[in-house]
């Protein structure tokens, strides 16, 4: 298959674009410079310049593809807009990547018992509304086999071109440059997790397999951030880790990834992935911090 992907130099579409050309994919990836256009192309895919704001662009890369996959922004409903518009009524697939932060909550490191699954209603906290709403519209786009796989906390090394994950490189950086690993109120808000090798291989498989509709939760596995942070300082030699009060935590990695990505709960469980015959090969973030983290 051709195939056009968003974000190919990034965390996500770096390990996806990978996976897709050792499958045998031919892929063309869009990248914002010329110099991240060389760093994609030493992994076998093709560089196209541009940013998402280019709607034309997009749409011309979406028609001439036999599938999409959107690993740049969760966010960017201009971006989604002109993919959907490239592929309407022609059948391909399009696969958008959200996460698993639009059923977060705001307990700042106390425990939650609520578990969501791929069909559970809910109410999204004010800032993720307009995220559940993109993901909703794509799964909604008329005359397209559209996906969305909504990942949760993503570990691992980057398998494509030099990029790295959300949560677990911050809570790094921050014990590294203060000599203390710090959690977040108690440290037993929850969140599932998933190998970024695991990710990877989803990916392909919902772009040969996944219905049109599909909603899925990317997921093997879960940890308390409090033991994921422990595990840091173990594998830094901090000796042990420490508290902060949401003032604090907000103050050094501001309210987005204090409040919605460090400090809350969030905890899903999928089904739908193992339908398509995925099977994670990864299950404890916790292992991999104490073997691999850098």
């Amino acid at each position: 298959m051709k195939i056009f992907i968003t974000g190919a130099n990034g965390f996500i579409g770096g390990a996806v674009a990978s996976a897709l050309v050792a499958a045998g994919h031919t892929v063309r990836g869009l990248v914002r410079s010329a110099a991240k256009g060389e760093a994609v192309a030493a992994h076998g895919v093709a560089p196209v310049v541009g940013s998402l704001d280019d709607a034309a662009l997009l749409q011309e890369e979406a028609r001439a593809a036999d599938g999409v996959v959107n690993a740049a922004s969760s966010d960017h409903r201009g971006a989604v807009e002109a993919l959907i518009a490239g592929l309407e009524g022609s059948g391909k697939p399009l696969l958008h990547t959200s996460g698993s932060s639009i059923v977060a909550d705001e307990a700042m490191g106390e425990p939650s018992e609520r578990v969501f699954f791929e069909d559970t209603t809910f109410e999204p906290e004010p800032d993720k509304v307009a995220r559940v709403a993109l993901d909703r519209r794509v799964l909604g786009a008329p005359g397209v086999r559209s996906v969305v796989l909504c990942n949760t906390m993503i570990y691992g090394n980057a398998l494509g071109a030099p990029a790295e994950s959300v949560q677990i490189p911050a809570l790094a950086r921050q014990a590294r440059a203060s000599g203390v690993a710090r959690y977040i109120g108690r440290g037993q808000n929850r969140w599932s997790n998933v190998h970024i090798a695991d990710v990877a291989a989803l990916y392909a498989l919902a772009l040969e397999k996944a219905p049109a509709g599909s909603f899925m939760f990317v997921e093997s596995g879960e940890a308390a951030l409090g033991d994921v942070v422990r595990a840091i300082a173990a594998r830094f030699g901090l000796g042990e880790a420490q508290s902060w009060s949401r003032e604090e935590a907000v103050a050094a990695w501001g309210r987005e990834m204090a409040v919605f990505a460090l400090g809350s709960n969030s905890r899903v469980r999928g089904k739908l992935a193992a339908r398509l015959g995925w099977s994670p090969r990864h299950r404890s973030v916790t292992d991999w911090i104490h073997r691999e983290l850098t």
